[in-house]
């Protein structure tokens, strides 16, 4: 049913945790399904240099946040504006079609973050 790619990131979940000297924290929650999700990071010099994430919530919800910080650490934000919940699918080798609002989590936690950097 799930990926290899989504069962390792849900078994072998990377990144999880909080970040006590963080540059912002927000949560996100999909009210259809009751998922959560709290995503940290740290930035300095317009990169993202630490990401941590917490989910309450399904298999693909905690695969995608993984996924996620293991993709926005080191980038530079102006590289992760446009992430959208497609290329989460597809970097997770697809997730089953009622598992997509996992995807659409970890975009919107990107999103709301990216909007409250500095």
């Amino acid at each position: 049913m799930y990926s290899d790619q989504v069962l390792d990131h849900f078994h072998h979940p990377r990144n999880v945790g909080e970040i006590g000297d963080t540059t912002m924290v927000v949560e996100t929650t999909n009210p259809a399904c009751g998922d959560l999700m709290k995503l940290w990071a740290v930035a300095k010099d317009g990169v993202i240099v630490d990401a941590r994430f917490k989910v309450e919530g399904c298999v693909p919800a905690v695969a995608c946040g993984s996924w996620l910080t293991e993709r926005i650490k080191g980038k530079p934000v102006t590289e992760l504006t446009g992430l959208m919940p497609e290329q989460i699918d597809a970097g997770l080798g697809g997730l089953p079609v009622a598992s997509k609002h996992a995807a659409v989590l970890a975009s919107d936690a990107l999103k709301q973050l990216l909007a409250r950097l500095p």
